[in-house]
């Protein structure tokens, strides 16, 4: 009895299968649709823009801008290309995006663990704060911050909240450290050294996370003790000086105003963040832990925190993105950030495409930098535990 073996499928076949799913011809029309319509609205958009005497391009981001920023980090005038106005724009965006992360996670965190307070005024005053910051618009939070920011009074009557900090409608003034000459250098090359041999001494000597962090701050804290007693390493603190504040510093009330703004709506979601987390623990190791005499802080640090963080971390990478994304609310108040430069190099040039992919570009690559650094720390921390 002979038997009859059927043809085996082509090599490539399961391959191409599982590239377009289970109509390949389907997906290959849709997708030679989508290159044509690109294309004719491609065509379109440079024939609409000969039309009016623009060239499509990117040729413009070495022309001079001719327009002021009022807040840069580095050198600037309207004589720079559009190039080093955008890269002022991008800084400005960043900086106030880090600093509103760092800020926002330190009080979100101390708000998620006052919110669970056995205390009903504290637990009730922290529940009326997320439920007030949760229901109300992040652009009307940040109009009513940029109206209390400029009701400051003038530099001659600037408010001092602290020694050393002054708030004034014309800014706000904090101390700065200044290096001296040649000192600035040696001291981040000798900050590398101390964050690298805290990596080699947790990987060989299994460090816990917590130690390593802590002794690479006792370190820091003694090199910055050390420079101030050397000299290379001075406080610049701000005085008044007439009708001015003059040293430390200065802050504009636009920066503070969006600063303020993005960490307080940001801290409400991650005070919810993290009341969730610690609240997905089961109630039983609560009590386990308990039996075993340990006292609170050991079991939030041996046994809650570490389980929580694994359904924090995802949720924090999701309002880190929120809150950089939300920057781009500064040009409601104001404030220099990428939006607002390349709006206005878009109305002096006419590149209205160009600026909008850059701009798209950057907000995309910031994204994708932190996704990965978060998604990173929730691989090798998060999901094993904070004290391996």
């Amino acid at each position: 009895m002979s038997t009859v073996t059927p043809d085996a499928p082509a090599p490539g076949l399961p391959v191409l299968k599982n590239l377009l799913g289970e109509r390949p011809l389907a997906q290959i029309v849709l997708f030679v649709g989508v290159i044509a319509a690109l294309g004719w609205l491609g065509q379109t958009m440079t024939g609409n823009m000969a039309r009016v005497g623009i060239l499509p391009g990117f040729g413009f981001l070495s022309h001079p801008t001719n327009f002021a920023i009022g807040e840069t980090l580095i050198t600037y005038s309207p004589e720079s290309s559009f190039a080093r106005a955008i890269f002022v724009g991008f800084l400005n965006t960043l900086v106030v995006s880090l600093l509103g992360c760092v800020i926002a996670t330190v009080l979100g965190v101390a708000l998620g663990f006052a919110r669970l307070s056995e205390n009903p005024l504290l637990s009730g005053t922290v529940r009326a704060y997320v439920e007030l910051i949760r229901n109300t618009p992040l652009l009307l939070q940040l109009f009513f911050w940029s109206a209390t920011f400029k009701a400051f009074p003038a530099a001659r009557q600037a408010l001092e909240p602290v020694a050393g900090v002054f708030l004034s409608n014309r800014g706000i003034f904090i101390p700065a450290f200044r290096f001296e000459s040649g000192t600035a250098l040696a001291a981040v090359s000798v900050a590398l050294v101390i964050a690298a041999t805290g990596l080699a001494l947790r990987r060989r000597i299994g460090l816990s996370v917590p130690t390593a962090l802590l002794a690479a701050l006792v370190a820091l804290a003694l090199l910055a003790a050390l420079l101030v007693a050397s000299g290379g390493l001075r406080v610049d603190l701000p005085v008044l000086k007439g009708f001015n504040i003059v040293g430390g510093l200065s802050l504009t009330t636009e920066f503070g105003a969006l600063l303020v703004g993005l960490f307080v709506n940001a801290s409400a979601l991650i005070a919810e963040v993290v009341r969730s987390g610690i609240q997905s623990v089961p109630r039983g190791q609560w009590e386990a832990a308990r039996s075993l005499g340990l006292h609170r802080g050991q079991i939030y640090a041996k046994i809650v925190l570490p389980q929580a963080l694994r359904v924090i971390t995802p949720l924090m990478t999701s309002n880190y993105l929120s809150l950089i994304k939300n920057s781009s609310l500064a040009i409601a108040i104001g404030y220099p950030d990428l939006v607002s430069i390349l709006s206005t190099s878009a109305n002096q040039t006419g590149q209205a495409l160009e600026t909008i992919l850059i701009m798209a570009g950057i907000y995309l690559s910031i994204s994708l930098a932190v996704s990965y650094a978060m998604n990173r720390y929730n691989k090798h921390y998060a999901l094993r535990g904070l004290t391996r």
